[in-house]
């Protein structure tokens, strides 16, 4: 099965939070969505093993994308060729035109892993002649596959942004960006249920910057490229 979008994120939520609003959006539009978890989260906050992958369907199912859950472990995600390789081959198998990850800065090992992995893993996918290399065969039998573009979300756990190079207006969806964060009764409960203001405080913060009620940051890997800057919306200057 082919996808347009492939989002890399460390573990169940992490991808609800920082962009399921442009997530839902990219669905509405047409697009096939694929969220890929490295770990399963577990052991979860507040709930036994497996409700986290039970919260981590419903959240997909909300925003209408598939969703996988690899079986790395939380807290221990360690960047590897083993794990370079696994990222490459869902990219060859499934051919987008665009991969997300998360941004990590250091606050959580497992995020500043994650980002590691989806470069290494994006560059390992456009790669010919894995045949010839030891523990290519991971790779045997697909195709190198260059993608459109690479970006980053910001997960909200790490430290702030002081800059980001877009923002998605997720006004009109952020009903369903709530609900599908909310689906993570075994994450936002106790202690962690005010996260839930925060997150939307920094929804609105960042809309704020562009003029829109809620809007998701991004960084690009590479610098922007269009065919012409009228493509780009209002945002009012000063």
């Amino acid at each position: 099965m082919t996808f347009d979008v492939i989002a890399f994120g460390a573990h169940p939520d992490d991808l609800e939070v920082s962009m399921g609003g442009t997530a839902s959006k990219l669905v509405a539009a047409g697009l096939r969505v694929l969220f890929v978890d490295l770990t399963d989260g577990e052991p979860a906050r507040y709930a036994p093993s497996g409700d986290r992958g039970k919260n981590a369907a419903r959240a997909a199912e909300i925003l209408g994308v598939q969703r996988l859950i690899l079986k790395e472990r939380d807290r221990l995600l360690q960047d590897s060729v083993a794990l370079r390789l696994t990222v490459a081959s869902l990219i060859r198998m499934h051919r987008p035109r665009l991969v997300f990850g998360t941004q990590g800065d250091g606050v959580h090992p497992d995020h500043s892993a994650l980002t590691d992995i989806v470069v290494n893993g994006v560059f390992y996918a456009r790669l010919p002649n894995w045949e010839r290399v030891d523990g290519g065969e991971l790779l045997a039998g697909t195709e190198p596959h260059e993608i459109d573009r690479l970006f980053f979300a910001r997960c909200r756990m790490e430290r702030a942004w002081t800059h980001f190079d877009f923002a998605v207006d997720v006004s009109d969806v952020y009903k369903q960006k709530l609900e599908a964060i909310d689906a993570y009764q075994s994450v936002f409960q106790g202690e962690q249920a005010s996260l839930m203001d925060r997150y939307r405080a920094e929804d609105q913060y960042v809309g704020s910057l562009v003029g829109v009620p809620f809007a998701e940051p991004f960084k690009a890997r590479t610098p922007l490229l269009v065919d012409t800057p009228t493509i780009f919306l209002k945002v009012r200057f000063g």
